[in-house]
């Protein structure tokens, strides 16, 4: 599972709109900058306040859509401010998971308290949980998230963004992971590298995947 290409975005957005409240800011502070600009002969400084207010209008909402990808890759979580969303940390020691009969890396895990089977899927951008887990384990879309366009085998589906309170599997605890609520993903789970990503390591020996979470900021302390 992989997020669509940006040009299949921008198209999934602009059909969003009336769903999103992010898009349908930006399209009323364009508005706004488009009436400052129309008014700016006859009543001059509305025009200009208009124009100026759609300036920082626009500039917000863009602030707000770097941070919701910025929180994809942790390099970037070092530059940007979590501004209100939870901070995403993987914690624990090593588990290890064995090879399915499938070919795949297959996980029992605990969601909001709530179990869960996840497929760990290195192709995939961010961890995604089908309706059923998200419903189970109470998780709702993130207010003033930007809609995403995921690509499936099955096509392409619009998801919306959500934070995992607790994900627990083996002896990792990871907290505030972002996913997607995915629509038409059956009782699949899928965990992506958003989570991966954020591990101090993780290899495959002997048809074995070895997750190692890096050390806790606790024990960094006490060293």
């Amino acid at each position: 599972m992989k997020i669509a290409p940006l040009w299949d975005q921008l198209t999934h957005s602009i059909s969003q709109l009336p769903s999103s409240t992010l898009l349908m800011g930006a399209l009323a502070a364009m508005l706004m900058g488009l009436l400052g600009t129309a008014l700016l002969r006859s009543v001059p400084a509305l025009g200009r306040l208009l124009r100026t207010l759609s300036t920082f209008a626009l500039m917000a909402i863009l602030v707000l859509v770097i941070l919701q990808v910025s929180r994809m890759d942790p390099r970037f979580e070092i530059a940007v401010p979590q501004i209100g969303l939870p901070e995403q940390v993987v914690e624990g020691g090593e588990t290890r998971i064995p090879l399915a009969r499938d070919g795949h890396f297959w996980l029992n895990a605990e969601v909001n308290g709530q179990p869960a089977r996840f497929l760990i899927d290195t192709g995939a951008t961010i961890t995604a949980v089908s309706e059923g887990t998200a419903r189970r384990a109470g998780l709702t879309p993130r207010r003033g998230g930007l809609p995403v366009q995921m690509q499936t085998a099955n096509g392409m589906i619009a998801a919306e963004m959500t934070s995992i309170d607790e994900l627990h599997f083996g002896n990792v605890t990871a907290t505030g992971i972002d996913a997607l609520i995915a629509p038409g993903l059956g009782d699949t789970n899928v965990l992506g590298m958003n989570f991966l990503s954020r591990l101090g390591s993780w290899r495959v020996e002997n048809n074995v995947l070895i997750i190692v979470p890096k050390p806790s900021k606790s024990s960094e302390k006490s060293v």
